[in-house]
């Protein structure tokens, strides 16, 4: 890809730059620029695919940054979801006094990541939805926190003044009219900036093909109780570590219904204890109980609320599922209710999860079958209510994959805006705003940098597709040692794999044929090893994929004596 560089910025120009969040549902990160000083507004992880073996986390491009770190004033985190926080850590460890502002929840969610990793919560700084701030020297950046309703508490979104026009970044939002914890997204607001004007409006794009208005939360009450009205053994209720909201209604139920509470997994143990010592979560004094403390319940008088709900292979309830869990046993007669949105990409390890509890005998609860769960995410007729109260200058939908951004981009010009004040743009593409207009002015590389252990952005796209080939087809190695003064060949060759076939016998023939293709190779006149290692490699490529019709890794090492 030719990657075409923006042109210096004009000090009147206020510069964006989404590092992420535009094509994935993850590792959501926009730098804005002006006057030399960037702000940075999230900084979250992507949970890798079934086609990126071995690798943790996807971090935004955080590369980019590395030549300006001095330059930021700030990251602005719009709430506590991994894939807005996830990667904080990661840009921490690149300059660690960066200052952070955020909601209390947020931060709090936050702060073991930071210690986790050695780094200190000595930037922090809570703000609440109303505050302003300025920051930069002079003055650029002007913001303003709204509040937004999600599927997580605290969520804000924020609105970014700046000598060269405004910004309204709405996070991740919906129009709950009867949210569970009271706080309603501040429309109000939203239009008093839209009256004001606003330049551009990025927007939360993930139900963008959704038509009508998210159902409200309140509206699972139903199938939840329905849940604990039929169990006869233990629910396992699993749900993101951050769905505050979803817990409290288990918890609520649990009470209600005589039954003890029980987290599982260290994500989840951590949040609630942190949801609940700040007073986002109630539970009453004698409901929950700790994992070893089961064993004293029969079946009937507990509720395990785990996390798990994407099937990621380490998390309590794929142990379950595999009858590997140290604690607790999947049975006949079990409920287990996978409280979530499936999010794109994890389909085949959820409905692997699924059919490994179905398995053992429980019944599966989930979306598909059951109302038991709603989107945190404005669908069609709340994006468009905010398109017509905002009445934006331009329009760049943010948070989704490419269908979602199209999507949102048909609703902005169904409102009324005109086809070029609409941006459909990718990650690294670099958007300038100036005189009430916004473009793309070029690129910048926004490519994965992927996680595996330790080891952050050493393992390339194209080691991710040998390790798809060794998962997959396997691979074949081939030895040979050649005396190149004497043009022969010394010991060898000899083939050997893995993951391809158990037949001892199966390289017979295609040992010849390598030995005749080196021998002919050295008579030739050819002198180094590299080229006679092409010639074996070339022999059995051809060999395996008419004989067997697959790709293994083949793997020549041929020894100069």
């Amino acid at each position: 890809m030719v990657i075409e560089s923006p042109p210096k910025l004009d000090p009147r120009t206020l510069r964006i730059i989404p590092l992420g969040g535009l094509g994935d549902v993850g590792r959501n990160m926009t730098v804005f620029e002006i006057d030399g000083q960037l702000l940075i507004v999230d900084c979250g992880v992507l949970f890798p695919a079934g086609s990126q073996p071995g690798v943790d986390l996807i971090l935004p491009a955080l590369n980019y940054l590395d030549d300006r770190l001095d330059d930021i004033v700030a990251l602005v985190l719009t709430h506590g979801h991994e894939d807005h926080i996830g990667a904080v850590p990661f840009l921490l460890k690149r300059r660690d006094d960066i200052d952070i502002y955020a909601s209390k929840l947020t931060l709090a969610f936050l702060e073991p990541k930071l210690k986790e990793n050695g780094l200190s919560a000595a930037c922090f700084h809570e703000v609440h939805e109303g505050d302003t701030l300025k920051l930069g020297q002079p003055v650029d950046f002007d913001l303003e926190f709204l509040a937004v309703n999600h599927s997580i508490p605290d969520a804000l979104a924020v609105a970014i003044k700046t000598p060269a026009g405004t910004v309204l970044h709405t996070g991740d939002f919906k129009m709950d009219q009867l949210p569970l914890d009271g706080r309603l997204t501040d429309l109000r607001g939203f239009g008093r900036l839209g009256e004001q004007g606003v330049d551009l409006l990025m927007v939360d794009s993930t139900n963008a093909e959704v038509p009508g208005f998210t159902p409200w939360e309140r509206d699972t009450g139903p199938a939840l109780e329905r849940v604990f009205l039929t169990a006869q053994r233990k629910i396992v209720v699993a749900c993101f570590a951050s769905h505050v909201h979803r817990v409290q209604q288990i918890v609520d139920l649990a009470a209600r219904h005589g039954r003890k509470v029980c987290y599982m997994g260290r994500s989840m143990v951590r949040n609630m204890a942190v949801a609940r010592d700040l007073g986002y979560l109630t539970v009453p004094g004698d409901t929950l109980i700790d994992i070893d403390q089961l064993k004293n319940f029969d079946d009937s008088q507990v509720v395990v609320i785990s996390t798990g709900s994407q099937g990621e292979p380490l998390s309590a309830l794929s142990r379950m599922a595999s009858g590997d869990h140290a604690n607790i046993e999947i049975g006949s007669g079990d409920v287990v209710l996978l409280a979530s949105s499936l999010i794109p990409g994890n389909e085949a390890p959820v409905f692997d999860l699924v059919n490994g509890l179905t398995r053992l005998g429980a019944t599966v609860v989930h979306k598909g079958n059951a109302f038991v769960h709603v989107s945190g995410h404005a669908s069609q007729g709340e994006l468009l209510y905010v398109y017509n109260i905002v009445k934006p200058r331009n329009a760049m939908p943010v948070h989704g994959e490419v269908r979602h951004l199209a999507a949102n981009a048909e609703l902005a010009r169904s409102s009324g805006m005109p086809e070029d004040h609409v941006i459909v743009a990718s990650d690294g593409d670099v958007i300038d705003l100036a005189d009430g207009h916004a473009k793309v002015v070029g690129q910048v590389d926004a490519s994965y940098i992927f996680v595996d252990g330790l080891t952050v952005g050493d393992v390339s796209e194209a080691g991710l597709t040998d390790r798809k080939i060794l998962g997959e087809e396997g691979f074949i190695s081939i030895v040979a040692a050649v005396d190149l003064r004497q043009a022969s060949i010394v010991a060898g060759p000899d083939l050997h794999a893995r993951g391809f076939l158990e037949d001892e016998h199966v390289f017979d023939d295609v040992t010849e044929q390598v030995r005749d293709a080196l021998q002919a190779g050295l008579a030739d006149g050819v002198e180094d090893v590299h080229s006679l290692a092409q010639l074996a490699r070339a022999t059995v490529r051809h060999w395996v994929s008419k004989a067997y019709r697959t790709r293994p890794m083949i793997v020549p090492v041929i020894i100069a004596v």
